[in-house]
């Protein structure tokens, strides 16, 4: 009998297991913990600044890897690197949607 989970066939739910999240490529991802965060670099000031790229959050993990976790549009919302500590990226992500949200609906 196949067994298909998520869309896929039992032969490949093993790894399945180890990734428990889609949008996390190595199994650690969704667990490992932020323990610090850079944010930026901002743009100038208009008109000068027209064009520059977004503020990226650059985030460093407690399993020793990094990841660029999103852009953002700093006149939207704001963002300090003590809001991130001790979330998973998925957390932190969550974080930017909801300020995001809120800032949409002001």
């Amino acid at each position: 009998m196949l067994t298909v989970v998520l869309g896929r066939s039992n032969a490949d739910a093993g790894t399945l297991q180890n990734h428990p999240h889609p949008l996390c490529e190595d199994s650690n991802m969704a667990d490992a913990k932020i323990v610090s965060v850079t944010i930026g670099p901002m743009p100038r000031t208009l008109p000068e600044g027209m064009g520059d790229p977004m503020p990226k959050v650059h985030a460093y993990f407690d399993d020793g890897t990094d990841e660029v976790l999103f852009h953002y549009y700093p006149d939207e919302i704001s963002l300090t690197e003590s809001e991130f500590i001790g979330l998973t990226a998925l957390e932190a992500k969550a974080l930017r949607r909801l300020k995001d949200v809120s800032y949409l609906r002001s």
